[in-house]
């Protein structure tokens, strides 16, 4: 009788099989965000005067308690999330859209990289400290979470190119594009609880951080 894998094993051979894909992934993402920081470099002193304004501004808002509603934070963050794994479902089973999906990741990293890099390069110490509470705790479960979800699109949308191709293949393609489904949608709670951090953990770090700013 054969012995039933636990859901850690199961991720543990996952990760073994797609060690390379996971490796290719994670310099990607890390390559996106290094660039994002160097864009910031690129901007001339009226852009980042500009932008400087604009943070300002959104400084002295929240120095007044000027948030918005952590549910509409919520629903905006979170939305926002889903649009992005539901496009990434939607290339991972299209196949031709495969080269679209490690474009996405790296622009999550450019986004990522350039925000910080800006926060720093405008503020010092006090930038650091600022991306550490108000962008980094969502981030660690975000990051890791596209990581994943960018392998599983991608390795499925191989599998299809493969039976496409490779008609020695007859494994069922619905129990497959059900895990795949279902793998999603478990995706799409998870970051649930990064858009809970995002709307209503990291504003009143922001809060605290932003005034001790402020008074300086």
């Amino acid at each position: 009788m054969v012995r039933k894998q636990s859901w850690r094993e199961r991720a543990m051979s996952h990760i073994q099989a797609h060690s390379s894909l996971y490796l290719f992934v994670s310099v990607l993402l890390l390559m996106g965000v290094i660039f994002g920081a160097i864009l910031v470099n690129s901007l001339h002193a009226s852009q980042k005067q500009d932008l400087y304004f604009y943070l300002n501004r959104f400084f002295g808002q929240v120095s007044q308690g000027k948030f918005a509603q952590p549910i509409e934070m919520f629903q905006e963050s979170y939305f926002s999330h889903l649009k992005y794994i539901g496009f990434i479902w939607l290339l991972g089973i299209s196949m031709i859209g495969l080269p679209l999906i490690f474009v996405l990741l790296f622009l999550k990293g450019v986004v990522v990289g350039f925000t910080v890099g800006f926060l720093v390069s405008q503020l010092g110490w006090s930038g650091f400290l600022l991306s550490a509470v108000a962008i980094m705790p969502q981030n660690f479960i975000i990051i890791p979470t596209f990581i994943i979800t960018t392998v599983i699109a991608v390795s499925f949308s191989l599998r299809l190119i493969r039976h496409q191709f490779v008609r020695k293949l007859h494994e069922p393609f619905l129990p497959l594009f059900t895990r795949y489904t279902v793998f999603f949608l478990v995706i799409g709670i998870v970051l649930a609880g990064a858009s809970m951090v995002e709307s209503y953990v990291a504003p009143s770090f922001m809060k605290v951080v932003i005034k001790t700013i402020n008074e300086k």
